[in-house]
């Protein structure tokens, strides 16, 4: 991915240590979802995990969490909200 089209958050210096694979996949997962709603996102999610897995990317708690303060830095307040039920709702296992 070209430097000027990443995103803000992809270019932030909470996630400076994630491997630039796995932020282009984070980037292709947050570009999918935006816009969506928690139903559309949440049903999204799952083949994007399992894509993850075919192409053998893991992600620590330590990365999940940098990536997760960083897209919530640059978001609007729109998209916070939608970012923090989708938290909730993974967290409560649905």
């Amino acid at each position: 991915m070209d430097e000027k089209a990443k995103p803000a958050w992809m270019q932030d210096e909470l996630v400076k240590d994630i491997p630039p694979g796995k932020l282009d996949f984070l980037g292709r997962m947050f570009a999918e979802g935006h816009g969506k709603s928690q139903k559309e996102m949440m049903a999204m999610l799952l083949p994007m995990m399992k894509k993850a897995k075919q192409e053998k990317l893991t992600f620590t708690q330590q990365e999940m969490t940098a990536a997760i303060a960083a897209i919530k830095k640059h978001s609007s307040p729109e998209e916070l909200k939608q970012i923090n039920k989708i938290l909730e709702k993974s967290k409560g296992g649905a």
